[in-house]
């Protein structure tokens, strides 16, 4: 029997607002009807929509509160003024244990900061990370951190190697998942001295994955390896550029077909074969950023997702908590900590 997954929804998150969280969470439930949702946000403007879904509004229940944190509002804000706001009393829930896991596509820092606060980290992982898959030419690849810490240790991104073995493995079904640190080159003395100690440590202990080496920044779209580990301030960088790139190719193609007439016969002729293409690099199918390392499952769907996006955040939530994710991370953690090899290595620590 499939175990029924409660999820507490951030309704009045993202650019979009109740628009998609309500569409979005109506699309995964066709998709599972093993969910049940708890909708916090302005009922007012909740039960509109909801009405549209009569299986949804059957399977969720609305927890009112007219406060949202802004999209432009700083994390320090929101922790003062927020504390009845839609997404922290979702985060709450999960404190709780009224819910499961929670799913936003509201201000990052702000989620980070509540969630970080609300929920703590699991025992013996110093700092989260946020998480997600990216489209690669082998299919599809993990990449962490994206964002949340601008610089990291050595023991730091040697638990975000193993968090990430561990997500690879839940959500992308990965047996032995192979792990890359990032770097300006893949020998073994290139890069800062975190980075050495981090391979050093990888190279010789045991953990949920196959340790490579460094990677460089092409590996990530070649899909070298399963997992790419890197800093917060990196690896933002690294996503940010790959979503620019996309949208310069689109540009460019959309210029092309229109230069002439023999182009543009072109382009409906290639139509089809660009509608796959178009679908395996579509960032609504690659939705859910994973916030790794909290005691609790949080979901951060992009900002501006509409409600394919976030149906495709739910199923992830939905799948990492029937794979109890966080209690695996926490028993990879503790056999890596049992390892006499993980203590023979000097650790460069902040």
């Amino acid at each position: 029997m499939t175990q029924k997954v409660r999820i507490a929804i951030d309704a009045m998150g993202g650019d979009h607002g109740v628009d998609a969280t309500i569409p979005g969470a109506a699309k995964a439930l066709d998709k599972d009807g093993d969910l049940y949702f708890l909708f916090f946000g302005d009922e007012a403007k909740i039960r509109p929509v909801l009405s549209k879904y009569p299986k949804l509004k059957a399977s969720s229940e609305t927890i009112h509160t007219d406060h949202a944190v802004r999209g432009d509002e700083k994390p320090a804000a929101a922790l003062r003024t927020g504390r009845q706001s839609s997404m922290r009393l979702a985060i709450n829930s999960v404190s709780n244990n009224e819910s499961d896991c929670i799913v936003s596509s509201g201000n990052t820092g702000a989620l980070m900061a509540m969630a970080k606060m609300v929920l703590k980290t699991l025992p013996n992982i110093r700092r989260p990370a946020i998480a997600s898959v990216l489209p690669s030419k082998t299919g599809r690849t993990v990449m962490l951190d994206l964002g949340a810490n601008l610089s990291c240790d050595s023991e730091v991104l040697i638990q975000f190697a193993l968090m990430g073995a561990v997500y690879a493995r839940v959500s992308e079904n990965k047996k032995n998942p192979s792990v890359g640190l990032l770097n300006v080159g893949s020998e073994d003395m290139k890069g800062h001295e975190e980075l050495r100690a981090a391979h050093g440590v990888l190279s010789r202990v045991q953990f949920p994955g196959s340790f490579k080496g460094f990677v460089e920044g092409n590996d990530i779209p070649m899909g070298t390896v399963d997992v790419v580990v890197t800093d917060g301030f990196t690896g933002n960088i690294a996503l940010k550029t790959a979503e620019g790139v996309g949208k310069l190719t689109e540009f460019y193609l959309k210029e092309t077909f229109k230069s002439s007439l023999l182009a543009t016969l072109g382009g409906i002729l290639a139509m089809p074969a660009l509608k796959k293409m178009k679908k395996k690099v579509d960032p609504r199918f690659y939705n859910g950023g994973m916030f790794l390392g909290l005691d609790g499952v949080c979901l951060k769907s992009h900002g501006s997702s509409d409600d394919v996006g976030f149906c495709s955040a739910i199923i992830v939530a939905a799948n990492l908590i029937r794979n109890n994710f966080n209690s695996r991370i926490s028993e990879e953690v503790e056999k890596l900590m049992n390892q006499e090899s993980f203590f023979t290595h000097e650790l460069v620590q902040e």
